[in-house]
């Protein structure tokens, strides 16, 4: 059993899935940390609300972020020459995500050190935009990966990429920042359901269901793109060397308008994948309406769940595409490390990954319930 398990087609395959696991629980975890700052000012009216909403994110967003630093550990170190291409080729835009999540919790220490309005209203800025800009940057990034990003090997696998920031803002890709703006708002808005004072979470309420419905809507939309051949795909012509080494120079890979759909006329129960997606938002929008804050927080998860793992499951087993030279992009099967690497990484996240779990949910456990302004007037560690 462990010989198959430690196997190299099976060692990738697990790599892949723990990739999509960690970047679902980014999205999830830093999605409501990111959704309510990017909500502060749509939902609050005084300072004394905007501090609310800060203190309910505040003494947890650096646990959530581990979510994001384990998700760059593992392309790093899973899938080298993803990492190398990505961040590479999307390196402007990965320095303003960066710095916006560096400013967020600066925004939160310091905001409260002075009276000045000016001052605070700065800050407040700074928070509304940290919260605004990574999930539409994540966003755009997955819409070039659907269509394609320009890149290529030289002899020696060192990567070129040709493209350039703007080349990014492409509709197909805005249309996927959009997509995943909405799903974090939504996040965002159960959160402040669920978390808030009375008052900031009816208005988050209002706006959440609203944002859902949106969110189910783009992410439909997407899909029909995808089923009228406008986002593009590729197709894989040769059969690959699962167990092989990683060369990912060594294939056919032609355009075709309906690739992205081929996993799921092979296995029609990926379908599922999608179905969460367009229901766990409408059941969101259903849960803000019913003002079932619980429930709204797990169905709006469930939805991000479901609109990230499509993404998965729809390039399979491509990670990154090239559109410069279709036979040079990257697969599941020949842009990974070493098995050796794979399997040492998989046994340290067996032993560590559960851990970091289960403190995770004690510190949720313990910080359980509502934030209230009177909490954040009488609470001397209160941002």
């Amino acid at each position: 059993m462990f010989d198959l398990l430690f196997s190299y087609e099976v060692l990738r395959i697990i790599w892949w899935v723990l990739l999509g696991v960690l970047l679902i629980g980014f999205a999830i975890a830093d999605g409501f940390d990111m959704g309510a700052a990017a909500l502060l000012p749509l939902v609050t009216r005084t300072d004394d609300e905007k501090r609310v909403v800060i203190n309910t994110v505040g003494p947890v967003w650096e646990g959530n972020q581990v979510w994001f630093i384990l998700g760059g550990g593992a392309i790093f170190a899973a899938w080298p020459a993803l990492y190398a291409v990505s961040f590479s080729g999307f390196y402007l835009a990965m320095f303003l995500v960066l710095f916006m999540l560096i400013l967020r919790p600066v925004a939160f220490k310091y905001r409260s050190k002075r009276e000045s309005a000016a001052w605070r209203r700065n800050w407040d800025i700074a928070i509304t935009a940290s919260g605004l800009v990574p999930p539409v940057i994540f966003g755009v990034a997955v819409g070039n990966a659907l269509i394609g990003v320009p890149f290529t090997f030289d002899s020696d696998l060192r990567p070129g990429y040709e493209g350039g920031l703007f080349g990014l803002l492409n509709p197909p890709a805005l249309l996927c920042g959009f997509v995943s703006l909405t799903m974090i708002l939504a996040q965002g808005a159960s959160w402040l359901q669920l978390k808030a004072d009375d008052v900031i979470a009816e208005r988050a309420r209002q706006l959440g269901g609203h944002i859902a419905i949106g969110a189910a809507i783009l992410f439909a939309v997407g899909g029909i793109f995808v089923a009228g051949g406008l986002l593009g795909g590729y197709q894989l012509q040769t059969v690959p060397d699962y167990a092989g080494a990683s060369f990912p120079l060594s294939k056919l890979v032609l355009p075709s308008d309906t690739a992205w759909l081929n996993n799921y006329e092979r296995a029609p129960i990926l379908l599922l994948a999608p179905t969460l997606g367009v229901v766990g938002m409408l059941t969101a929008a259903f849960g803000f309406r019913a003002r079932y804050a619980v429930l709204t927080f797990i169905a709006s998860s469930i939805g991000i769940f479901g609109i990230i793992g499509t993404v998965g499951v729809s390039m399979f087993p491509f990670i990154l595409p090239s559109s410069l030279d279709p036979n040079h992009s990257l697969m599941v099967f020949d842009a990974s490390s070493s098995q050796a690497t794979l399997r040492n990484m998989l046994v340290a996240t067996t032993i560590f990954l559960p851990l970091i779990l289960l403190y995770t949910a004690w510190v949720y456990k313990v910080l359980f319930g509502r934030i209230t302004i009177t909490d954040v007037k009488n609470a001397d560690h209160a941002y």
